[in-house]
């Protein structure tokens, strides 16, 4: 699998305009891009942090996985984002691993982005993301 970098750190909020004024006004940072993710019900903004980036994420569904994450939990980080050179192989070595998928197959995530998680029941509790640039 080999992950190159850490892509981003997703992070879920109950109101993201509000986060993204916390995030702008107490760590300087700048929102670089705010887009909504239809099939995961969720609208995101981004900043960067360096070579890494942070992904806040607001639910734009009451039953969509960020409000039942945020229900559940609360706010705050929601997974971790690794680069890989190219994601369907990296699911197959995930998955021989005995790493269990959530996905599959890769889809399309923000920033034009193919993504796919992995279970967090495999990855010790933490939910996590794989991604790479799609083939076009």
């Amino acid at each position: 699998m080999a992950p190159t970098h850490i892509e981003h750190i997703g992070i879920a909020v109950r109101n993201l305009d509000e986060a993204i004024t916390l995030y702008e006004s107490a760590y300087g940072l700048k929102c670089y891009r705010v887009e909504e993710v239809k099939d995961q019900k969720a609208k995101t903004a981004f900043f960067r942090v360096g070579a890494t980036k942070i992904e806040l994420l607001e639910s734009t569904d009451p039953e969509g996985p960020i409000a039942k994450f945020i229900e559940k939990r609360g706010e705050g980080i929601h997974h971790i984002a690794f680069a890989v050179a190219d994601l369907p192989p990296a699911l197959q070595q995930a998955k021989s691993t005995g790493i269990r998928l959530i996905d599959e197959e890769p889809r399309q995530g923000a920033e034009g982005l193919r993504i796919a998680f992995l279970h967090p029941k495999s990855t010790h509790g933490v939910l996590t993301e794989l991604c790479d640039h799609a083939k076009g």
